[in-house]
Parts: C-alpha cells; structure tokens; sequence
C-alpha cells in the first residue's frame, strides 16, 4: 500500500499575535476589523460571516443566528445556500468582545451607507463594501495578509481563524463537548479528529477526576 502523505500542518496563531493583529487593524481603522473580530471571536466560517444579515443579529440577547452562507458572487447578485451542514444552521453565543465588535460596525455601516447616498444597495448584510455589495472572499483573504504582515504577525488563511477559535477554547480548558457545539460540528468525533491532538490535556484531566473522587472517598471511609 502506497502511504499517504502527511498531513499539511496548519499554521495558528499564538493568543499574542492574534492580539497584535487586531490592535493593529484597529489602529489603522481597517473596514474588515470587525469582521476579523467576530471570526476570531465566534469560530464561524467565512461564507458564513460574509452571509450575515442584521435581521439574524440579537445584540441585546448577545445571539446571532446562522441562516446562509455565501458560496460566490458574481459582478452583480450575491449567492446565498444553505450552510454546509444541517447541525451549522444554528445559534451562536456572542462574547460581550464580538457584541461590541457589531455595534462598531453598525456605526461604520450607518456612516458608510450615508457616503454611498444613491450608490448604497442595501442586502441587509452586516459586512459589505463601502456600497453595500457582499465582500468577495478573495478580497477579504487579501486583506487579511496585508493587515498580517504590516502586524507582524504569520500570514494565514481565513479558514484558520476558525482553527484559532477551537483552540483558543481548548487553551482555556473548555470541554470538547462544548467546542463541538460552538463549532457547530456535525458529531464530536469531528472535533476529535481535528483537535484532539491539541486537548491532551482533557484525557489527564478526566483520568484525575477519578483519582480525586476515590481519594476523597478513601479519605472519608478511612
């Protein structure tokens, strides 16, 4: 049997750089920074944020809810689907970080909707171009390797703030249960599969978690 060849290993960003990044873009007033803010923040796919519409958006309830995707665009009319799965179709819980990160872009959107005047064609997208059209996926990938190198920071795709999200969660010692349902993974065994190599430390914890509960009952029988 032929062996397969390795997996490509994908490159993540520290905690420190991904703050860089976003004070960097930040500092510079980027229009994608709040779009990086909420993909890190949240863990959605690009297509996904791309797709957002106001109408799913619940700040006061700090909930979004993930309806469409953006699958392409041609030179005029956006292309929404369905998401990439049925168990992807669902809630998302908003840090007060990402709630925050929205109402800036409400404010930006409002002042850009304004300069467009006749020009604005309003999709009820939460992220658009300064005339209200969907952001093209290329551009946001150009973008994101611009802002990386002016940071400093290692030039990744945009697929990989998904990866910095799940293991972001994983550094703090949250479950994989609960990664999995952040994710919106269609079973656990995906994140398994994906992360598992990154939460080792999940399998210590648990096998303590027996030791301790026996310890404590010996104790007290003793």
């Amino acid at each position: 049997m032929i062996p397969q060849p390795p997996k490509p290993q994908r490159i993540c960003w520290t905690p420190a750089e991904a703050v860089r990044f976003l004070a960097h873009c930040a500092a510079v007033n980027d229009p994608l920074t709040e779009l990086f803010e909420v993909l890190i923040g949240t863990g959605m796919r690009k297509g996904e944020a791309l797709a957002l519409h106001w109408a799913d958006v619940h700040l006061d309830d700090r909930v979004l809810y993930v309806r469409y995707t953006l699958s392409n665009v041609n030179n005029t009319t956006p292309v929404f689907t369905a998401p990439k799965t049925k168990t992807s179709q669902d809630w998302i819980g908003l840090s007060c970080r990402v709630t925050q990160a929205l109402q800036r872009q409400a404010t930006r959107q409002h002042s850009q909707q304004l300069a467009a005047g006749s020009r604005w064609r309003d999709y009820g997208l939460v992220f658009t171009r300064a005339n209200g059209q969907p952001l093209r996926p290329e551009y946001v990938l150009h973008r994101l390797h611009d802002l990386s190198t002016a940071a400093g920071v290692p030039r990744i795709r945009v697929h990989d703030l998904r990866h910095l999200a799940a293991t972001l969660m994983i550094a703090s010692n949250v479950p994989l249960g609960v990664i999995s349902k952040t994710m919106r993974h269609s079973t656990l065994s995906v994140t398994v599969n994906i992360y598992g190599h990154l939460a080792r430390h999940t399998a210590h914890q648990a096998v303590d978690a027996i030791a301790t509960t026996l310890n404590t009952t010996q104790t007290q029988a003793a």
